[in-house]
């Protein structure tokens, strides 16, 4: 009332003066701010900040960023992705990180974390859960704390619980998950500590001649109709979050983008993260300048998405043995079969492939994050279920309903892809088996049961692993399904890798559901791939039909992404209508005991050296003189890298600069740069030597350099093995 009848007092010359100082009051605000940002030397002019919101009833949120290494030993631990026993790991190409995100609105918290790892395990999650527990209690749980895995194919295996997986893995391998656990840990208590007030934003992109089809035939079995409304036969669409402080600094980037972490190929015996982390090595050295990689307060992760059918090989499947295109049904060669038959692209070889790709994410991400718009608004939420997925009844239409299967993989499954083929007579696509191998898996493993066979039809199975219980049950049936929201934006954990399709008719249910409360009246979703735990691959009921490679890796059966439709839609629900305490929890997956896993993976013997030689010495020294663009290289008497432990933020190399004034050494580059390649080879007799590269960049600084590296031997002092240091550094060379 006293506000009303001052205004009603005011004559018009009072108001034309109160109006002119509320204008030169705006414009002094105005001006102080264009003067402040100016004078901020921590914002780039390429990387405005985002102007201040000034609505109070806007949540504000804490946000928090955290990385850690989580690579592991880098010697002799099969690589995870292929699944070829022989594949085993020889050094470091790139280190692998895990990279936490961390949100909380005032009252609840999600937590978000992308790993280098080909993806998460049931046992991986159960044991970093279990270390959440015991530090924080009940403030990180199933429900909000998201874990996925960005599907590199050159990280580390041995951290499966289940026997399908151990039988590729040379099984349970205690330092390779300690490693992961532990950087996964540490990736998040480094966001917990270092949360504050800040802002997140979001940007969409495409990128367009980064990834293909590998399994185009089977695409187009999903309808015609549905097709018409996409206008690629994969997601070219890229995500991207920015995280700043309260005053728009910058403190980390998150994105999703589909495409395989395939551009390291079957090849490669070096641990690498592969495009998706060469993506996230730019941005943070780019953000984290002067730092060494791994190092810096910038966190940026590049995370998978819906990529079970997507390839980066863009050049598409040849005949290596002829030059010939493959056979397009089946992805195979007539010389050879489907081993011959590989993809291949962009680059001349996989590093090239690598450093492109990664670079087109980059490039792209780099130009969403500099031009935010659409800020983050609204509450957190986080939902989560456990699922018998072999016993899900599907409600496929009013009238009609369906149910999943047991576990079991199909002949196709044996054939592999076009990213890396099977070595044996399958190819992709088989509807029908194989009477030798049929005859060979019921003489060794037993014959699927009538019943798990027509569930799964038209699949003939290869291994009914949801009947094979022996040493332990070859695959799992409790499964996670679990969403969380930051305001509009819902993140979606997929225990697999879904297909293009998949992922779009996820998406789309989601949204829907969501958007049926006025308290999500736009959302917007992504695909959040290969998290919580691994189910091999999810394809539309349609493409199932065509038994590609990943249809016959859709283990649960036809109706298994109309039964992951129907969970998330229920998670969403529950969300969107403020009832996610009245979801059931669902049964809890297992968590066998230490001595029921078994390792096949061998002691490391005492290490040997050449007569007259020491550990660490030179065996081929490097050259005197190099030029930008060059290579250089030296080769050193090494110990078994198994022998050096935990190296996680440690270096088994460094390339080191002489400082003229300063008279020091100072490290330039580590395992971890894209720069250097630690390749370790065993020889006989339990000897071995690390060769270290150092592929000169164009823009290094003229100089003197030299390479060193460092390790640990073991030795036997009568019948007690000792572990000992060694280290072992080149000689001076120049380089102009």
């Amino acid at each position: 009332m006293g506000r009303k009848k001052l205004c009603c007092r005011l004559g018009s010359l009072e108001v034309t003066f109160l109006v002119l100082f509320l204008l030169m009051t705006a414009v002094c605000v105005g001006l102080i701010a264009v003067l402040a940002v100016k004078l901020n030397n921590g914002v780039s002019e390429e990387e405005p900040k985002p102007s201040p919101t000034g609505t109070a009833e806007k949540i504000p949120y804490l946000v928090g960023v955290g990385r850690a290494d989580c690579t592991g030993p880098v010697a002799e631990v099969p690589l995870m992705g292929y699944a070829n026993p022989d594949q085993t790991a020889g050094g470091i190409h790139t280190r692998l990180y895990s990279r936490a995100f961390i949100v909380d609105d005032g009252s609840k918290r999600v937590v978000f974390v992308s790993a280098d790892i080909g993806m998460v395990s049931q046992r991986l999650r159960l044991e970093v859960m279990k270390g959440l527990m015991s530090k924080y209690g009940d403030l990180y749980r199933q429900d909000n704390v998201m874990l996925s895995g960005t599907h590199t194919h050159s990280g580390l295996a041995g951290y499966f619980q289940y026997t399908l997986f151990m039988i590729t893995s040379k099984g349970y391998i205690n330092s390779s998950i300690e490693a992961i656990v532990n950087g996964i840990l540490k990736s998040i208590d480094i966001a917990h500590s270092n949360m504050k007030p800040g802002r997140i934003f979001i940007n969409k992109g495409q990128i367009i001649g980064s990834n293909m089809n590998r399994s185009p035939q089977a695409y187009l079995n999903n309808p015609a109709e549905e097709r018409s409304r996409y206008k690629y036969n994969t997601d070219t669409q890229i995500v991207v979050l920015k995280f700043t402080d309260k005053d728009g600094n910058s403190l980390g980037m998150l994105s999703w983008f589909a495409v395989h972490s395939v551009s390291m190929n079957c090849t490669n015996h070096m641990v690498s993260s592969d495009n998706l982390g060469y993506a996230s090595y730019l941005f943070e050295q780019d953000k984290n300048a002067g730092s060494l990689p791994g190092q810096g307060p910038f966190v940026a992760a590049f995370s998978s998405s819906n990529e079970g059918d997507v390839s980066p090989n863009t050049k598409g499947p040849f005949c290596i043995n002829t030059g010939d295109s493959c056979d397009y049904l089946n992805s195979s060669c007539p010389i050879g079969g489907t081993k011959m038959c590989v993809a291949f692209g962009p680059g001349t070889d996989m590093f090239e492939s690598t450093r492109i790709t990664g670079g087109n994410m980059y490039t792209k991400a780099k130009e969403l994050y500099g031009n935010m718009q659409q800020e983050l608004h609204g509450s957190v939420h986080g939902a989560h279920q456990w699922v018998n997925m072999t016993d899900v009844t599907v409600h496929i239409n009013a009238t009609h309903m369906a149910k999943t299967c047991k576990a079991a993989l199909g002949h196709s499954f044996a054939a592999g892809t076009i990213d890396g083929g099977g070595g044996l007579n399958f190819t992709q696509g088989m509807v029908v088996g194989d009477p030798f191998w049929d005859g060979i898996r019921d003489a060794l493993l037993g014959k699927p049961s009538n019943e798990i066979q027509e569930c799964h039809q038209p699949k003939p199975i290869l291994f009914n692993t949801g009947e094979m219980q022996k040493p332990l049950p070859w695959h799992p049936d409790i499964v996670d399904v679990q969403i969380i929201t930051i305001g509009p934006l819902a993140i979606v954990a997929i225990p697999g890798e879904a297909t293009t399709m998949s992922g779009r008719r996820i998406r789309e249910a989601v949204k829907q559901e969501l958007e049926k409360q006025s308290s999500f009246p736009t959302a917007e979703v992504v695909i959040a791939g290969l998290s919580n735990i691994y189910t091999h691959y999810i394809t539309t009921y349609e493409e199932y039909q065509v038994q590609r490679y990943e249809g016959a890796s859709t283990i649960y059966g036809p109706h298994t992404l109309s039964a992951y439709i129907q969970m998330y839609r229920g998670l969403a629900k529950a969300i969107a209508e403020n009832k996610v305490g009245e979801l059931p929890k669902g049964p809890e997956p297992p968590f066998f005991s230490d001595n029921q896993l078994f390792s096949l993976l061998p002691l490391v013997l005492a290490d040997k050296k050449p007569p007259n030689t020491t550990f660490g010495e030179v065996l081929e020294q490097v050259l005197p003189h190099y030029r930008m663009g060059e290579i250089a290289s030296v080769t050193f008497v090494s110990g078994n890298p198994r022998n050096s432990g935990d190296m996680r933020d440690k270096t088994f190399i460094t390339v080191e600069k002489y400082d003229n004034t300063t008279h020091l050494w100072n490290i330039i580059h580590t395992d971890a740069s894209w720069e250097t390649r630690f390749h370790w080879v065993k020889g006989k007799g339990a000897q071995s030597n690390a060769t270290v590269e150092w592929h000169i960049p164009n823009a290094t600084v003229p100089g003197s350099y030299r390479i060193r590296h460092f390790g640990h031997y073991k030795e036997m002092q009568g019948l007690k093995p000792i572990i000992l240091p060694y280290e072992g550094t080149s000689d001076v060379f120049i380089v102009s």
